[in-house]
């Protein structure tokens, strides 16, 4: 195998997700330390670091204008935050309810979105970084210099990454484009493991990891259409952008086909065992996965795209082997050959999306590309999320004021006991308190593994290379390993900025007398978050799971909804059908989540994750009928048929509504309705000589009516174990 040159080298590095960000951080940094160097200025090292990693931390994608604003913004919280700190930091009581207020009203920002979180936790970040600061002047507040460095290293961040999303504005579509289509590859993979032709096949697990991964697909999905969003803004995309739209639509339509079922998987391995037709749909699904994953490294590398003709060799297999099913005329085949048929008939759909990637300009326009910007775009629409959000049942508000208390009281804790370096308590509380107990657990974890690592590190590293100015480099190195770590590995990022921290402190004083600090303001600073998550108002996942499910079965119905339009007006992917779509996937992805939150929980807490888990299994099933329904919906029903299917679908709809109802008010749910048994009886009669559009949808209706009986029983039983556990509550 050929090595590859230089230029191919470099352009896979460029490829890497966290090459850019890294880059940036690196530039900031040793331009930083560059200054200082040359004006032999080495107090002014650790603030200059400092702001550009505060930064760094509040960087989110955006069109170079768009950056612009945000670093603008940016700045502006910074500056209030740092000279407020310096302000008030002589007056114990009104500081720590600065900072209760501040850390409540900063984190409620997270209802306006993803930006305006980081934005508030940045400033937050900076804030206690300003405490650190006096806490390094022996408590001398006053001095205005040291928060005019922190906003200046933030700013010199700032322009760089103005810069950069100028020069490379399309790298970070590209890069989430290539992620959706490399998750879709495994969605596919996974996919096809549900064809295994083996009689008795335990599809539950197969089920369950089809359903998490789906989560990575629809995360993936909303990623880059928030990306390629900040691109089109209000006006016309250019054609690049609308390269990279059509993609983006391209990978919703295999999306839908990809989680597209027709017919139960036990019953084809048990009836064609002794047939090559289901290894044929598998192969074939099999080489649509690598086919998506050889497409996300054609759009990482900027390289066309080559549709191999393996895909289609396959397809004609599978028809052929489709065809010699039916030559045995076998009648106990004829309904399970029908299914066949119509999931041979998407695999071919699905072949075909596959093949117009090849080039993407000339795939058709949308007749409807608006995208949904969840952003708020007035001052009173900010307002009005803020305070649907001012309820003690929202998580986001439930997590503001937690954080709000465990800061005040970590701020009590070091004034009560004095110890050194008492701010980075604040510091470590603030990065471990997460919204749920799950995710502040393991991020305790990590935060005190890595601080140990990168202490023992830091430590050998000293007596190793005791010059400054190379310890200056091990900083800007560690500063960079933060970054590109700090989302994958936070034991690894943890170690890098401890390391980052000792490295810069050593320029001015001696580092040594950091370490024992470090540690017991890391352990106290975790004991507070962990306490704060467990006995503050905690959001434990199974006391909403309820609603959770509820929620599910109403995006399903409202999906079912927009599907049944779709049969009577005719097929449009309109913003209204495809947010239905995507609102249900959304809905399957949050219940993952839930789901794997809530096995790390304490045990009480998570005594409803296996029904939980069967009910995600039934739910994504649910799900994949239904895309099915909506992968043919472009095919006209039959008229003498039509209003009767459709008022079955209503039917259908009506009792996903009824049980969620039910979920959601912690009402009884019924275990058996005769009215439900009855309506999937009449759906799975069907006349031999019947229409095979109206036979392809009533074979789905049917299927997805057989789900609302095992939905009804999880319901009853979820519901009986809440009653019976509420006395222990109280």
């Amino acid at each position: 195998m050929p090595r590859p040159s230089l230029r191919q080298s470099l352009r896979r590095l460029w490829a890497l997700d966290k090459f850019s960000s890294g880059l940036r951080v690196f530039i900031a940094l040793a331009g930083a330390l560059a200054l200082c160097w040359w004006q032999d200025w080495t107090h002014g090292l650790i603030p200059l670091f400092l702001g550009v990693i505060a930064c760094a931390l509040t960087e989110t994608d955006d069109s170079w204008q768009g950056r612009l604003g945000s670093v603008l913004v940016t700045l502006l919280c910074f500056s209030a935050a740092a000279y407020a700190v310096e302000a008030l930091f002589p007056y114990p009581w009104l500081f720590v309810i600065a900072l209760a207020l501040s850390a409540f009203s900063l984190t409620m920002l997270g209802a306006l979105g993803e930006r305006f979180a980081t934005l508030g936790s940045g400033t937050l970040i900076l804030a206690v970084y300003s405490m650190i600061g006096v806490e390094q002047r022996g408590g001398v507040a006053g001095l205005w210099l040291e928060p005019l460095l922190l906003v200046a290293g933030a700013a010199w961040y700032g322009l760089l990454s103005v810069i950069w999303h100028g020069l490379f504005a399309h790298q970070p579509v590209q890069l989430a484009l290539a992620r959706l289509f490399r998750e879709l590859g495994k969605y596919l993979k996974l996919k096809a493991a549900l064809f295994e032709p083996l009689r008795q096949l335990d599809v539950e697990p197969r089920r369950l990891a089809l359903a998490q991964q789906n989560g990575r697909v629809v995360s993936a999905l909303n990623a880059a259409k928030e990306i390629i969003l900040h691109r089109v803004g209000n006006g016309r995309p250019g054609p690049k952008v609308s390269r990279y739209l059509k993609l983006y639509f391209l990978a919703q339509d295999i999306h839908e086909r990809a989680s597209s079922s027709h017919y139960p998987y036990n019953e084809l391995a048990e009836a064609f065992f002794h047939s090559d037709v289901l290894f044929r749909c598998q192969r074939l699904l099999r080489l649509h996965g690598e086919a998506c994953e050889r497409l996300a490294g054609a759009i990482e590398l900027r390289q066309p795209f080559e549709y191999r003709e393996l895909c289609s060799q396959a397809l004609e297999d599978l028809h052929a082997s489709l065809d010699h099913l039916h030559l045995q005329s076998n009648p106990a085949w004829r309904r399970l050959l029908r299914s066949l048929g119509a999931l041979a008939g998407n695999l071919a759909t699905l072949d075909q999306l596959l093949s117009k990637a090849s080039n993407p300009d000339a795939l058709a326009e949308e007749q409807d590309s608006s995208l949904l910007d969840r952003e708020p775009h007035s001052l009173r629409e900010m307002v009005e999320r803020i305070g649907q959000q001012l309820t003690p049942t929202s998580l986001l508000f439930r997590h503001a004021l937690r954080l709000s208390i465990a800061l005040a009281a970590g701020y009590g804790l070091l004034h009560l006991i004095h110890p050194a370096q008492g701010y980075w308590i604040l510091l470590t509380t603030l990065f471990v308190c997460q919204p749920n107990y799950g995710a502040t657990r393991i991020k305790l974890v990590q935060r005190v593994v890595g601080t140990v690592l990168g202490l023992a590190l830091g430590w050998a590293l000293f007596d190793l290379f005791p010059d400054p100015r190379v310890q200056a480099l091990f900083a800007v190195i560690a500063g960079v390993v933060f970054f590109t770590t700090r989302a994958t590995r936070y034991t690894l990022a943890t170690a890098a900025i401890t390391l980052l921290v000792l490295f810069c402190f050593n320029q001015v004083g001696n580092s040594y007398s950091l370490f024992v600090p470090r540690l017991v303001d890391t352990l106290l600073g975790s004991l507070i978050a962990g306490l704060a998550v467990f006995l503050i108002l905690p959001d434990w996942q199974g006391r909403r799971l309820g609603r959770m499910l509820a929620s599910t079965l109403s995006c399903n119905s409202a999906y079912l909804r927009q599907i049944i339009t779709q049969y009577t007006q005719g097929k449009r992917d309109d913003l209204g059908y495809r947010l239905a779509r995507r609102n249900a996937h959304n809905a399957d992805a949050a219940l993952s989540t839930t789901l794997g939150n809530m096995l790390m929980e304490p045990g009480h807490f998570r005594k409803d994750a296996d029904l939980g888990f069967r009910f995600l299994v039934l739910s994504h099933t649910l799900l994949s009928y239904l895309s099915a329904l909506g992968a043919h919906r472009g095919e006209r029903l039959p008229e003498t048929e039509q209003a009767r299917l459709l008022e079955h679908a209503e039917r259908i709809a009506d009792s996903l509504d009824e049980i969620a109802a039910g979920l959601l008010d912690k009402q009884p749910l019924a275990i058996h309705s005769d009215s439900e048994q009855q309506l999937a009886l009449d759906l799975e009669q069907i006349a031999e000589d019947a229409d095979e559009r109206q036979r392809l949808v009533q074979t789905q209706l049917a299927l997805i009516s057989r789900q609302l009986a095992p939905l009804r029983t999880l319901g009853a039983h979820l519901h009986k174990q809440s009653h019976t556990a509420e006395p222990t509550k109280t």
